[in-house]
């Protein structure tokens, strides 16, 4: 099939060159010039693993292009769109400027029997309105909402191979024209078992938001566990084995550590908060805001971790954070809670060095005032404590023998519990983890 892909960050980049990969014919747009040239070079202005391997290698076969001008979606039966949909300055709500943007401008080039894909994550109510929209101007095109479920550093696999298909059309019906195209384009997928359900736009739009909201609420909670764990002197890592081990719950996202991040899940669980009370439903997310008091909170108990290690002083103490980025695979700052805690401890007077393998230039674009360095062995030179805060395959398999030798004081913060405390107290560093004894 043709189609077309409206915005090409990271969520729209990653779409068009897997549906390329899937044998369709795509077109990807977007508005800034810089980003088309690294893509029609087959760069990537973001990392992600396997992309830009995935980019050179469907780009041979001539089924992806990319340019700046709207008009090159004409033709294209399908037509997803891709954009971002930021917090508002100054509020919780959702900034729906680029979704309207690109359907308003995609419109006057849809023929009749087109389907525009919505990819974004907006607000409950948006996919009903913009369908309005596009049948004012071409009644016989149609609107589906197909939210996305990518995780950062798995986006290729995800799209190639996710875990459900969410189409959400008009009457809900099997039978809507939309739906027989959309199989069309996941034909593949479908074809090995993927579950597809087919549901109305509301629904469709909640499911992204309420599975963003469910993780969020799970890592918030270990995380209240682990602050409850070190006023009991108990083991978060030995309850969430426990708890998880129970089917109902599960261990995956009770990690306890310094909170989740990133351009995903602060900024929707915000925006569902703002949308529910614009529905006059707002009491139903009220729990919403200590999930996301309980996130803010784990940076500033870092900190206080951080002080205690260093002997009650932060003053002129020479601390390397290790990681910049929100996870681990991601050059993506976005909401960093390792950047975040950095930027602080600086605030309090430490010298902070900040290193992580991908993520230096978006960090030192973020907070240009702390000091960043490429290699983690210099990084760590006569430190007075390491923080641990991204958890980089990397700085998981650090040798707590040898790097004693670099530091000036074999003091660690295990911001993500990943370490083997036992090994490193044996080779005679002070450990510290969160929620552990």
């Amino acid at each position: 099939m043709r189609i077309s892909v409206i915005g090409c960050g990271y969520l729209g980049a990653v779409h068009a060159a897997c549906m390329a990969k899937l044998g369709h014919e795509v077109v990807g747009i977007d508005v800034d010039k810089r980003k088309v040239a690294e893509l029609s070079a087959a760069r990537a202005p973001f990392y992600e693993p396997g992309l830009e391997e995935l980019l050179s290698e469907v780009q041979e076969t001539g089924r992806l292009s990319f340019t700046t001008d709207m008009a090159a979606a004409r033709g294209s039966a399908i037509h997803f769109v891709c954009v971002g949909t930021p917090q508002k300055k100054g509020e919780n709500a959702a900034d729906l400027t680029y979704v309207d943007a690109a359907i308003t401008a995609l419109i006057p080039y849809l023929a009749a029997g087109d389907v525009v894909v919505g990819k974004s994550t907006v607000p409950v109510g948006t996919a009903s309105r913009l369908s309005e929209l596009v049948q004012s101007e071409e009644p016989d095109a149609h609107l589906v909402w197909n939210p996305e479920f990518l995780r950062e550093g798995h986006a290729v696999s995800d799209t190639l191979h996710p875990d459900r298909f969410v189409y959400g059309v008009q009457d809900a019906s099997e039978d809507h024209p939309a739906v027989a195209l959309l199989d069309e384009v996941y034909a593949v997928s479908l074809s090995s078992g993927t579950p597809r359900l087919v549901m109305d736009h509301p629904t469709a739009e909640l499911v992204k938001t309420a599975a963003n909201s469910f993780l969020a609420t799970k890592i918030s909670f270990i995380n209240a566990m682990a602050e409850l764990c070190e006023a009991a002197g108990a083991d978060v890592t030995r309850l969430a084995d426990a708890i998880g081990m129970d089917d109902r719950i599960g261990r995956k996202f009770l990690n306890a550590g310094i909170g989740f991040g990133g351009g995903c899940l602060p900024k929707d669980i915000r925006a569902f908060m703002a949308r529910a009370g614009e529905l006059g439903a707002d009491q139903a997310l009220t729990f919403l805001r200590e999930v996301d008091a309980i996130n803010m909170r784990r940076r500033t108990r870092v900190v206080e971790l951080a002080r205690e290690l260093c002997g009650g002083s932060l003053l002129g103490k020479r601390i390397t954070v290790l990681g910049a980025a929100f996870k681990p695979e991601s050059d993506d700052v976005r909401d960093s809670p390792a950047l975040s805690i950095a930027a602080q401890l600086q605030l309090q007077g430490a010298v902070v060095t900040v290193t992580d393998p991908k993520a230096l230039d978006n960090a030192a674009r973020r907070f240009p005032e702390l000091h960043y360095e490429t290699s983690s062995e210099a990084a760590v030179e006569n430190a007075d404590a390491l923080l641990l805060l991204t958890e980089w395959q990397e700085y998981r398999d650090l040798d707590p023998y040898e790097l004693s030798n670099a530091v000036s004081f074999p003091r660690i913060l295990d911001g993500r519990n990943v370490l083997d405390a036992a090994k490193w107290r044996a080779a005679g560093w002070t450990y510290r983890g969160l929620g552990r004894p």
